[in-house]
């Protein structure tokens, strides 16, 4: 209940222009978030993490404008809040035009979180804050002027501003990114930020004007919310927030890690807002309960699949995302308050966004060793459900359970029964068997639970989520013998271990995510022998023969580490320098207990230089190197600015007259080759590619696989004898723009890939 004095309409500041602000404000708070993820990317190695320590610092940056706006509160007229507000916003200009800030000093390899929540709040920390103030502030005075007096209630405004939040993300990825360079993109925001000094200032303006007395004077006779109230008010809006960076997590870990894939779960999350927010809203609570439910059960049972097929795991995980932030969202506006308290609403709603974000981002790679974080938020969320029962279709809920258990029993049975009949070679349209038959018994686990939402009680729904993600890790999961793993800030190593017949014994695996980054095998025969990626017949290992033979020392560089299996090739005269920015992978691959090669296999010297390769081979002395190998492509997790003309230049610096740089472009969800060759030769190279795919039967002492590689030189005669090889072709540079440090195409490199895959695309 809220008192209010009338007020006269002829004095009222113009409701468009209400919107216009809040919409301005919104728009420039999100589109600042890519933009300087993205100017900070290339310097902590393309890492997913970068992602969701911006996301945390950019939700404690809204909570301290939330904190801001309802301190400005106790300014007792508007006209001071708005002269309070513009000061504000001009004093946090200092920090413009928006760049990376300096005085943090170098990325830090030892401590990035620390150095990237540094720099972000050197950068944009005080704008941002106070821009994000804005929607709350404003709604505070609808409230107080035109809101409240006309029956309307302001929350309405909190959609505009997240649809302006909107549009600017998906602008971005569409507009902004691939026509304007990160120079005009900083300046551009810069230059919105001025503009929108002037649109608050304006309103500021028109609020102003009404008089003292014509002032709504907002009472709420209402009891204030309990600290149970603010409570709930925070979990529910924790728990999207944390489902927002864990399903990042997961998109930019399985193909790259780029502004275009972080704004789709960011979109969808203010999405959630804009739909939970209207007075009518598009969804119904209703009809999501049963949506996210069924969502939220297939996801579970999709969750140990972390190889399978990309499209349909993006749009699984992204659907019990959106619905389950849905529903948390609109529980909250269920609970909102009286229009007397928006702010400490708004606080609180923000509160929960950085206990979400935080948890993600700074506790749980602590205490995780793997991405526990976001399976066990996702089975926490079901609690976040009404409690109850509210289904009364009995006859649905006797025909799922009844299909829930056949599943159930059916599912070991199919496994059992494909497992001695399968074969991953034969082929069914552009999927195997293998593949068929996971996607079938992901059918059969998510239809066991699919019941369980038609019982309504969060409980027993909680429970049989956990059941089933259990479920499927046991009996169907893509399994492998995982002996030990760790996690640091730049992902998850996995240590396994698996028998290959053609090595006579077991192979130690590492793994970064669900790449498989090197492999040693056990018998003492073939332990200094390069696997996978690395033998000698693959187009790597092609190069280090023919260049060995050419050469009684070489000098060699490779930016990525991973089990270290080139250090097999290093003879007595030769010198090797690995160039790795995750100091976990440095201490793994050196230890004697997980792998040899930089230990035992290495005749020769091998060091190490710690940070992301764009800065440390920059460093190294021009014209030092005969094989420069640039490894940091394979993983799905794709550090983009690696690959840019600049990159490139800057390594052909580092080349002698006749040495060769090769770029190992192995990905199983990206085509990196065609823009590979243009860069080579925007670059000022000479290149050569090879598409290599080993025979249906590893040779004896061998465990080989496919690999994609482009050599690159300085000029045409360091090519030479690769040229004379059949296996290698000349590089055709116009198949795809070159990458630069202002434009890269990730999703046109994604889109390459499906087409590869999927002959009736366009």
């Amino acid at each position: 209940m809220t008192t209010v004095a009338a007020v006269a309409p002829a004095r009222q500041a113009p409701p468009a222009l209400f919107v216009l602000t809040v919409f301005t404000s919104a728009a420039l708070v999100f589109m600042v978030q890519p933009m300087v993820a993205k100017l900070v990317l290339p310097l902590l190695g393309g890492s997913p993490s970068v992602w969701n320590t911006s996301m945390a610092f950019f939700q404690i940056a809204l909570l301290a404008g939330y904190f801001y706006a309802h301190l400005l509160q106790r300014i007792p007229s508007v006209r001071g809040q708005a002269i309070a507000h513009v000061s504000a916003l001009i004093v946090a200009a200092i920090a413009l035009p928006l760049r990376v800030n300096g005085l943090a000093g170098p990325p830090s390899s030892e401590h990035p979180n620390l150095w990237l929540l540094a720099v972000l709040a050197l950068s944009i920390g005080a704008p941002f804050a106070v821009l994000s103030a804005t929607a709350p502030l404003v709604q505070a005075w609808h409230a107080r002027t035109i809101g409240v007096a006309e029956g309307k209630e302001p929350y309405a405004l909190y959609a505009a501003s997240n649809f302006g939040s909107l549009i600017a993300l998906l602008a971005y990825p569409v507009l902004v990114e691939p026509l304007s360079s990160l120079a005009g993109q900083r300046y551009g925001w810069s230059a919105g930020y001025a503009l929108f000094v002037l649109v608050i200032a304006t309103l500021g303006v028109a609020v102003s004007r009404v008089r003292a007395a014509e002032v709504v004077k907002v009472r709420a006779t209402t009891t204030p919310p309990t600290w149970r109230q603010r409570a709930i008010w925070v979990l529910l809006a924790a728990i999207p927030s944390s489902l927002m960076l864990g399903v990042s997590t997961y998109i930019t870990t399985d193909v790259a890690s780029a502004p275009f894939l972080w704004v789709l779960p960011l979109a969808l999350y203010l999405t959630t807002f804009i739909i939970a927010f209207q007075d009518r809203p598009l969804i119904p609570l209703g009809v999501t309960l049963v949506l996210q439910a069924a969502a939220v059960a297939i996801c579970a049972a999709f969750l140990p699949f972390r190889a399978s097929f990309f499209g349909v795991q993006l749009f699984v995980h992204l659907a019990a995302f959106f619905l389950t932030a849905l529903m948390c969202h609109q529980r909250l506006v269920a609970r909102r308050p009286d229009p007397a308290h928006l702010t400490e609403f708004y606080l609180c709603l923000s509160l929960g966004g950085v206990v979400g974000g935080a948890f993600n981002a700074f506790l749980a790679p602590v205490i995780f060793n793997d991405v526990w974080e976001y399976p066990i938020v996702l089975a926490l969320a079901c609690l976040a459900r009404p409690w109850g029962d509210l289904n009364r279709v009995q006859t649905w809920t006797w025909a799922m359970l009844i299909l829930g258990v056949i599943a159930a029993v059916a599912t070991p049975i199919a496994v059992t029964f494909a497992g001695s009949r399968m074969t991953t070679e034969s082929v069914v349209g552009s999927f195997d068997q293998a593949e068929l038959f996971d996607m079938a018994v992901k059918g059969l686990l998510g239809l066991a639970v699919i019941a369980a939402f038609m019982v309504r009680r969060q409980a027993l729904f909680f429970l049989a989520i956990i059941a089933v993600m259990s479920y499927a890790a046991e009996t169907a999961a893509d399994r492998t013998d995982t002996r030990q793993s760790w996690r640091s800030f730049f992902g998850v190593l996995k240590l396994s271990q698996t028998y290959v017949p053609s090595l006579d014994g077991r192979v130690k695996m590492l793994a970064h995510g669900t790449t498989l980054h090197g492999a040693q095998a056990q018998n003492p025969e073939y332990a200094c022998q390069p696997m996978v990626y690395y033998t000698p017949s693959t187009p790597i290992g092609q190069v280090f023969v023919a260049r060995q033979k050419e050469k009684p020392g070489l000098r060699i560089g490779t930016v990525g580490l991973g089990t270290g299996s080139v250090a097999g090739y290093v003879r007595e005269t030769d010198h090797l320098t690995f160039f790795e920015i995750d100091p976990l992978v440095v201490r793994v691959a050196t230890d004697a207990a997980h792998f040899t090669y930089t230990t035992l296999c290495a005749k020769s010297l091998v060091d190490y230089v710690i940070g992301d390769a764009r800065l440390t081979v920059a460093e190294q002395p021009d014209a030092s190197f005969d094989i420069l190998l640039i490894d940091a492509f394979s993983s799905d997790a794709v550090p983009a600015h690696l690959l840019t003309v600049e990159a490139v230049r800057g390594y052909l610096r580092k080349l002698k007259p006749d040495g060769v740089l090769i770029l190992h472009l192995s990905n199983r969800n990206l085509d990196l080759m065609n823009p590979a060759q243009a860069v080579a030769r925007a670059a000022g190279g000479y290149a050569m590619a090879q598409n290599y795919r080993p025979g249906e039967v590893d040779p004896k002492g061998t465990w080989e696989s496919s690999e994609d590689a482009v050599i690159v030189a300085r000029n045409r005669e360091a090519l030479a004898a690769f040229a004379a090889d059949g296996r290698w072709r000349d590089a055709d540079p116009f198949k795809a723009r070159p990458w630069t440090d202002d434009y890269t195409n990730l999703a046109g490199s994604l889109y390459a890939n499906l087409k590869g895959r999927w002959t009736w695309l366009p």
